[in-house]
Parts: C-alpha cells; structure tokens; sequence
C-alpha cells in the first residue's frame, strides 16, 4: 500500500527539468594585460578570481585559463597565442581578449594593433573558439586623430561574426575616484568588482555559446565513421 501511494505522488508531482551540465568544464581563456591580470590587488580581488567567482554564483562550471601578462602589447598577446592554445586541455574554448591599452599608452600605430588583434581573431575562430573582445580607448593625450583611429579598430572587429563586443572595458570605472589606484590607471578591488558586474552577462552568453560547440563537436561520430 505505502508503495503504491508513494508511486501515485510521483505521478502527480510536476517534473522539474534539471539544468544541464557539461561533461568537462569549459575553458575560458583571458588573453589580456595589467587590467585582467590584477595589477596591484592581492588575488583574491583580481579580475580573473572576481569572474570566476561571479561565474560559479551563477551555477556555472568555468574553468578560467590565465593568459593576462602585465605589460603585455597586442603583438605580445599574438607572439603566446600559440602556445597558450596548445596547452589546453580537450573540452569546450572560449575567449575573453583584453589587448591594446599598453599599445595606447605607448602611442604605437593603430595600424599595427589592428593587424594583432586580427591575427588573434584569425587564429581563434579557425579553431571555433567564440570571444568576447574588450576595446579600449587611447589616451586623450595623443590627439584626437589618434583617438578616433584607436577607437575604429576595436568597433570595426566588434562587427565580426563570432565575436561579441565590450566596447570599453573599463566603462564606467576608468578616472572614477575611489574605483581606481592611485596611479590613476588600474582599478582598485571595488573597479574591478563594478567592471565584473558590467560584463558578466555577456561572458555568461560566451560561455553558453563555447558549451554549445563543445556539444555539438561531441556529438559527431569519428573522423571515418558514421
């Protein structure tokens, strides 16, 4: 009888679809500079450690791949790329570029920065790997000429299938008093925070669109099968 009543209860008990989860974790590779690799916090209040946590709150199972250098140009990011990708493990790539503050810093030519971050979209989307591309913007310093053309490389490769785009990186954080450190560049634990919450629901669609791949490049028999 208790059997019976039990299987009746469950009968009648709506189903709840248990959320999906991936067999492997996906990787999320943060190819950036000072601003990603925490410059000047413990960390703890780094961005790469704040991401990784908001991700986890999130349910989300995010294994972040460290590849934020501080200094680090467009043309350094390209010159790892490589070796970056063939550390990873098998499983599920998306991308978090934050490249080419230092090249504004530096006043390099935005001829140049355009030609890396190219070479990098390139090289990620050969391997299917979607990215989220953080822009930046030139120091005002520099002149306006500058400026603008600092500024159009970023918004024309913002455009490119594969890619969604973060236009500032630091929006709403750079030059704010009490979110920046005092050499009035890098964000302090609370920027860093503010620029997690900005972003954080365009690295969820990233990471969304990198376990769907991953899923589906699962799912194809192998190379010679059917």
């Amino acid at each position: 009888m208790a059997a019976a009543w039990i299987g009746l209860v469950l009968a009648v008990l709506p189903l709840r679809p248990v959320p999906a989860r991936a067999a492997v974790p996906v990787q999320l590779l943060v190819l950036g500079d000072s601003l990603s690799a925490g410059y000047g916090l413990p960390q703890a209040d780094g961005f790469e450690a704040q991401l990784g946590a908001a991700l986890r709150a999130r349910g989300l199972d995010v294994r972040i791949v460290d590849a934020a250098v501080s200094g680090d140009t467009s043309a350094g990011g390209l010159a790892r790329l490589g070796w970056t990708l063939g550390g990873l493990a098998p499983g599920p790539v998306a991308a978090l570029v934050e490249l080419g503050a230092n090249d504004g810093l530096r006043g390099l030519p935005t001829a140049d920065l355009r030609r890396n971050l190219t070479a990098i979209l390139d090289r990620l989307a050969a391997r299917h790997i979607p990215v989220l591309l953080a822009g930046m913007y030139a120091p005002p310093n520099l002149g306006p000429d500058y400026e603008r053309a600092f500024r159009a490389v970023y918004d024309a490769l913002g455009r490119r299938p594969g890619v969604i785009y973060e236009r500032f990186f630091l929006a709403g954080v750079a030059r704010v008093p009490g979110l920046i450190q005092a050499d009035g560049l890098h964000p302090n634990a609370e920027g860093v925070r503010r620029v997690v919450a900005r972003i954080l629901p365009k690295v969820v669609r990233l990471i969304g669109l990198a376990a769907s791949a991953g899923a589906a490049a699962a799912a194809q028999p192998p190379a010679g099968r059917t």
